[in-house]
C-alpha cells in the first residue's frame, strides 16, 4: 500500500521546509551534518525535530564522522535515525547501531559491499548514485536483487518525474530526494515536493511498493513484525 512508502526529503534547513514537507506526506526528513550546501547545524536539527509530529523520521546525514560523534548528535538533536552515507565500515556502522534507534547504510549503485550488507547491522540499504547529491540518476538496474528489497530506499537523481518509475522497477521499501525537489541548494520547492510525493505514493499503490519500517519503533515503521 501507498502509506507504507517511506517518502525522505533531504537536505532539509528550515523548519518551514520540514512542515511542508511532512504535511504534503512526506514520511521522513533528513538533515546533513557533512559538508554540503544543505549542512545544517545540530542545534538547527533539534529545533526543527522537536516541531514535527512523533510518527516522523527524523534522520541525521554524516559521511566518513567519528562514530561517538555520529552517536552524541543523533542525541543531542533527538533524531529517530543516522544515514552513514561514506565509507564507514561494517565495524563502524554496528557500533553507531548499537547506540541510536536506526540506521540508513548508503552505498554507491554497483558497490560490491552491497552484497555484504547484513554484516553492517543496518536497518536500511540506501543506494545513490556516484555522485551523492549531484541530481544524477544511477542504472536502476544495479539496485536489482538486494537481499531484503522490504529494507532497500532509493535515492540519486530522482525528481518528480521519474520516481513513478523508480518505485515501479524496484519496488523499494523507500524514496529519498533532496535536489530534485529544490528551487536552490537547500531550499526546498512546494510544488516539487507535492509532485514528487503525490507521485510516489501513487506508484507504490499501483505497483504495490514494500513496507520499510524502523528497527526499534513501534507501529508503522516495525517491520519485523513482517
Amino acid at each position: 500500500m501507498s502509506e507504507n512508502l517511506l517518502v525522505k526529503i533531504c537536505g532539509i534547513t528550515s523548519e518551514s521546509d520540514a512542515l511542508l514537507a511532512v504535511s504534503l506526506g512526506a514520511s521522513a526528513v533528513g538533515f546533513v551534518f557533512a559538508p554540503s550546501p544543505r549542512q545544517v547545524s545540530v542545534h538547527v536539527a533539534g529545533d526543527v525535530a522537536k516541531r514535527l509530529p512523533e510518527h516522523v523520521l527524523t534522520v541525521g546525514v554524516f559521511r566518513d564522522e567519528a562514530p561517538q560523534r555520529v552517536v552524541e548528535a543523533v542525541r543531542f538533536a533527538g533524531l529517530g535515525a543516522a544515514q552513514l552515507h561514506g565509507h564507514e565500515t561494517a565495524e563502524h556502522t554496528q557500533w553507531v547501531r548499537a547506540r541510536v534507534p536506526a540506521v540508513i547504510k548508503a552505498f554507491r549503485a554497483g558497490d560490491p559491499a552491497i552484497g555484504h550488507f547484513e554484516q553492517f547491522g543496518a536497518d536500511w540499504l540506501l543506494v545513490d548514485g556516484d555522485n551523492p547529491g549531484s541530481g544524477q540518476v544511477f542504472d536502476w538496474r544495479l539496485a536489482e536483487g538486494v537481499a531484503d528489497p522490504h529494507r532497500l530506499i532509493v535515492s540519486g537523481g530522482l525528481r518528480p518525474d521519474n520516481v513513478a518509475d523508480a518505485v515501479a522497477h524496484l519496488r523499494p521499501g523507500g524514496v529519498d530526494v533532496s535536489s530534485g525537489v529544490e528551487s536552490a541548494p537547500g531550499r526546498k520547492d512546494p510544488l516539487l515536493m507535492r509532485d514528487f510525493i503525490a507521485n510516489a505514493r501513487r506508484a507504490a499503490a499501483e505497483f504495490g511498493a514494500r513496507s520499510a519500517p524502523v528497527g526499534d519503533s513501534e507501529g508503522p515503521y516495525d517491520w519485523r513484525d513482517g
